[in-house]
């Protein structure tokens, strides 16, 4: 049985990933067409239904629940790994808070924030902690960085790889919106999972859910069987970046989210349904169903 299955190029799922799609695992029969796209790419293609098993934000799967179950494996929870707002000049988080700041020496009403797409975690943390932060422009995430430097954004929301490189070309952090995140309840930070689509047969999505966890498994045991793999999409980043990168966003959760991370992923949905900011879900959202209320 051959499935479609999308994830990032970015170092955390391409180590999650390689071993199930280069079949060093037993993936018990299945086979899979490979999409390799952004997280806002997968988050549109989720909203499409495009994939049979996909990467996403927990943000957008809030949307897509009807049609998209998540899995126990594959999900970057954690502490300290959250989106980051940056600028090119001191900003503090009281002006931002007013929606007025100075940069290059003339205030600014209502900023450019530039977000790495609508529907991703990122962009949920920042209407948490700045609801007023409502004048934003989507882009690339990787393309951010540049956008902050060139002025055509006053902030950027940044994530992924970025977190390492901002510093190096000159750029200062306002806020670690997960640190916000953190302070405020206690949990880890959802940011993204796994999801496979409710169409498919209840025994082959419990079928990918084992296979992807032998996989994480398998990366853990075997941290440099896929170097040649995350290197090819690693956008040139070097080794020991992409090694900081996997050991921030891979960890516990990301083999078995467990009662811990799925009370994380309850409590991101519940505080975003009581600012309406998600629509109410109704569906079952765990594939293992054995958490109250989900």
């Amino acid at each position: 049985m051959k499935l479609s299955l999308g994830f990032s190029p970015c170092p955390n799922d391409t180590f999650i990933f390689d071993a199930l799609i280069h079949h060093k695992i037993d993936t018990e029969g299945l086979d899979f067409e490979v999409f390799y796209d952004d997280v806002e790419t997968l988050n549109q293609k989720a909203l499409r239904s495009e994939l049979d098993i996909t990467k996403l934000s927990y943000h957008a799967f809030a949307y897509v629940a009807n049609k998209y179950v998540l899995l126990d494996a594959g999900s970057a929870l954690g502490f300290g790994v959250g989106p980051l707002l940056i600028s090119d000049v001191e900003i503090s988080i009281s002006d931002l808070q007013k929606g007025k700041i100075v940069n290059r020496k003339s205030e600014i009403v209502n900023p450019l924030i530039g977000i790495p797409g609508k529907y991703t975690t990122a962009n949920f943390l920042l209407g948490l902690a700045f609801p007023n932060a409502t004048n934003k422009v989507e882009l690339v995430f990787s393309d951010i960085e540049d956008a902050v430097l060139d002025g055509r954004v006053d902030i950027g929301l940044i994530i992924h790889e970025n977190r390492f490189t901002y510093q190096d070309k000159g750029l200062k952090k306002i806020i670690d919106l997960g640190d916000y995140w953190e302070k405020q309840t206690g949990c880890a930070i959802p940011l993204g999972g796994i999801v496979v689509n409710r169409n498919l047969p209840l025994e082959v999505q419990h079928k990918i859910n084992r296979i992807l966890r032998r996989s994480v498994e398998f990366a853990f045991a075997n941290p440099k069987s896929g170097l040649e793999f995350i290197r090819s999409h690693a956008q040139e980043m070097s080794e020991e970046v992409m090694y900081k990168h996997i050991e921030l966003y891979v960890n516990k959760y990301s083999v078995d989210l467990g009662a811990e991370g799925k009370k994380a992923i309850k409590l991101l949905f519940d505080t975003a349904r009581e600012k309406n900011i998600i629509p109410e879900i109704k569906d079952r959202i765990f594939l293992n169903n054995d958490f109250t209320d989900y």
